[in-house]
């Protein structure tokens, strides 16, 4: 069973997102101050910590510094009422793999905690790359070599998908359950054939090699055309 440490004073989320997480499995542990959660962090062996910043008796960000500072490179998803990018930035270079600013969908949370789950060790990347394609992950931002994409947050998060799985052929159904976070795919929906044509545009300009392919009957591959 996948064990995820939760260190937030506020009771009514601790709540919600235990609830939430032991529904679909996991086992949690929760601390509602610093000091503890740190003790707990270092004691249980956690396979992720869901960290709040602002935290009785030492701050989120404490506990994730002494944490790397002690080799413990437990997947962290860092919890905030602070949103600005300066905050963002931050957080993740204090050490934290992820930040999602309050207040969230509990759904976000857990599909956020999948995915730290998923990456492989030591792997914090902060800016994607796939050819001339970039995407900033902290800035949250896009560029096509010197040229700057406007995206949307569900764009953002269907590129940055696409961008990890470089060459891979992604099914309909891969994208609904992993960026729509759907448990069951409905019978017939036009939902990601709308996101990725207004992606595509977005990405594939004018005259620039076609870098987001249709596989028809398939799915879509992100491929570097240069």
């Amino acid at each position: 069973m996948t064990k995820v440490l939760l260190i937030e004073d506020d009771g009514g989320t601790a709540e919600e997102i235990v609830a939430e997480l032991t529904e679909l499995g996991f086992e949690v542990e929760w601390s509602s101050n610093g000091i503890d959660g740190l003790d707990k962090a270092r004691t249980i062996h956690p396979d992720a910590l869901i960290v709040d910043r602002m935290l009785p008796g030492m701050d989120g960000l404490t506990i994730i510094e002494a944490l790397r500072k002690d080799q413990i490179s437990t997947p962290v998803l860092v919890l905030s009422a602070l949103g600005a990018v300066d905050d963002r930035v931050r957080g993740l270079r204090s050490g934290g793999d992820d930040y999602l600013t309050k207040p969230f969908a509990v759904v976000e949370l857990v599909a956020r905690i999948e995915a730290l789950l998923r990456r492989p060790a030591d792997t914090r990347e902060t800016t994607l790359r796939v050819g001339p394609l970039e995407l900033d992950l902290i800035e949250r931002t896009a560029r096509r070599g010197a040229r700057e994409i406007d995206l949307l947050p569900r764009e953002f998060r269907l590129l940055e998908y696409m961008m990890r799985r470089c060459d891979q052929l992604l099914t309909r159904a891969m994208l609904l359950e992993e960026v729509w976070n759907y448990k069951f795919v409905p019978a017939t929906t036009n939902l990601v054939d709308v996101h990725m044509g207004r992606l595509r545009h977005k990405v594939d300009g004018p005259g620039e090699p076609q870098m987001i392919q249709n596989v028809r009957g398939s799915g879509f591959v992100l491929r570097d055309q240069q």
